[in-house]
């Protein structure tokens, strides 16, 4: 598990430090050493905790929650929403430049790579970190959800005035893990082509409502 811990660095070593070393994180951990041996599964093995390389703990002002990686070949990278450089949007990611477009007046992006968002200090979690090539939660119910409740309840507990967006169902049953007094949240349908039409996800500001907050604060925005 050590390794584990040096992978990740950024800050966040003690805060995962006790998940790395319980009970369910091995049991976990060697489920997802056998699932690599024996399937593809994204994200590459060495992108699992990129959400926390590329986010300083120091840094973090902003929790953006996903579910499964993209489950497609070179899509994934360890950034909930995110893909690499010259992959095509997925139709949640495109739905989500869109508003972010609609929202702030910013031109949409020739590429759907986030890491400029994560190197700011948004932290982009998907709640399951792996998953089998063309499998959508194929991961799930092996112990990944109690890592990231265990990470959202820790962000929650020993940090303050932090924005956590929460979007679709699934997303919004970790309401019950933060602290409404010490930080915002923001809540809408999520980003996926059904919900959008139905008029779940497009319009709800969230990106301006976040810096506003952060201004109110006094913390830096985020240039989205």
């Amino acid at each position: 598990m050590r390794q584990l811990i040096e992978r990740v660095n950024n800050g966040w070593e003690e805060l995962l430090k006790e998940e790395f070393n319980a009970d369910y994180f091995k049991e976990l951990w060697e489920f997802v050493e056998n699932a690599y041996q024996e399937d593809r599964c994204y994200p590459p093995k060495k992108d699992i905790f990129a959400a926390f390389k590329k986010c300083s703990y120091k840094k973090l002002k902003v929790v953006i929650l996903g579910q499964d990686p993209y489950h497609g070949e070179g899509q994934a990278h360890g950034l909930a929403f995110s893909v690499n450089k010259g992959i095509k949007f997925p139709p949640s990611l495109r739905n989500i430049l869109k508003e972010v477009s609609e929202d702030i007046g910013s031109e949409i992006p020739e590429d759907g790579e986030l890491s400029h968002w994560a190197k700011q200090g948004v932290l982009l979690l998907n709640t399951t970190l792996t998953v089998k090539e063309k499998t959508a939660k194929s991961h799930h119910k092996k112990g990944w959800e109690t890592f990231t409740d265990n990470i959202i309840q820790q962000i929650s507990n020993h940090k303050e005035n932090v924005v956590f967006l929460l979007w679709g169902r699934d997303a919004r049953k970790k309401i019950k893990l933060i602290d409404r007094e010490k930080h915002l949240i923001l809540e809408s349908g999520h980003p996926s082509p059904l919900s959008a039409i139905r008029g779940h996800w497009f319009g709800n500001k969230h990106f301006s409502k976040t810096n506003n907050f952060l201004k109110e604060k006094e913390k830096a925005t985020i240039d989205w």
